[in-house]
């Protein structure tokens, strides 16, 4: 599992977890601002993205997989005192390691996720893009982070995000994980899920919200959020103008400015 690793090691870390079909190149923008403000910024690939390890058998790559290489990741690095700041898919690994892990995370920042159990309405937006991501011949990485970004995304940049898939046969990961998402009841994901939501319903640790004004998929999420968890109380939640789902990409270095604050005045 490649990672980004910057600033010093015994300072509090901001671990960012990034979503589909991305990898810490995302975070580019952000990491150093965490580690110029005196944060540890650690940032990594997940297996089947970036620099990482890409298994060809889709099979390989499940909820479950991917929980466990980060656990594995985490406890390697032996990361404490760590503020999760995670966006997309992001959202879906990094709350459950939370509530797993609680002795190792002390903040949460939650932008453009969610912890889907498939008991609510499934975004419109969501299933137009999980039938879009399993039909089309060509999986366009570039083009998906375009539609995803209200700003211009140049050429250059959207060559980054296609590096790590030279063609097919590396995004294995990348097609399965929209199938993967618990958008039924039944999903072999949801019950722990639903579990999981019960502990973040006591997590009394701060926790943030920093959602786009222009992401059809995880609109109106944060509401759930600041109403469900308890740290999320009295917390100077935020919503960033003028950009998409890939938060990061259209505001990343507005997004570190506020979380950096957000942190400093806790």
């Amino acid at each position: 599992m490649h990672h980004v690793d910057e600033g010093g090691r015994e300072s509090p870390t901001v671990l960012m977890l990034h979503g589909e079909p991305t990898w810490c190149y995302l975070y580019r923008k952000m990491i150093p601002i965490f580690a110029d403000a005196g944060f540890r910024a650690v940032a990594p690939d997940l297996i089947g993205f970036g620099r990482s390890d890409k298994l060809k058998e889709k099979e390989a790559y499940t909820y479950a997989s991917h929980l466990e290489w980060l656990r594995t990741f985490i406890e390697a690095l032996d990361l404490k005192d760590i503020t999760l700041v995670c966006q997309d898919w992001g959202g879906l690994l990094g709350l459950r390691l939370v509530v797993e892990m609680e002795d190792r995370f002390s903040r949460i920042v939650a932008a453009n996720t969610f912890l889907p159990t498939g008991d609510e309405k499934t975004p419109k937006a969501f299933k137009v893009w999980l039938a879009f991501s399993q039909a089309t011949p060509v999986f366009p990485v570039g083009r998906i982070i375009k539609m995803g970004c209200s700003s211009k995304v140049p050429k250059e940049v959207r060559k980054a995000y296609e590096a790590p898939f030279p063609d097919n046969s590396y995004k294995a990961a990348a097609r399965v994980f929209p199938t993967l998402v618990p958008i039924s009841p039944d999903n072999v994901e949801s019950e722990n899920n639903r579990r999981a939501w019960e502990r973040l319903a006591k997590w009394d640790k701060p926790f943030l919200t920093a959602f786009a004004d222009g992401d059809p998929i995880m609109r109106g999420a944060d509401k759930v959020f600041q109403k469900r968890v308890p740290g999320a109380l009295g917390q100077p939640h935020t919503t960033i103008e003028n950009a998409g789902h890939f938060i990061q990409e259209d505001k990343g270095e507005e997004l570190a400015g506020v979380i950096v604050d957000w942190l400093r005045g806790l």
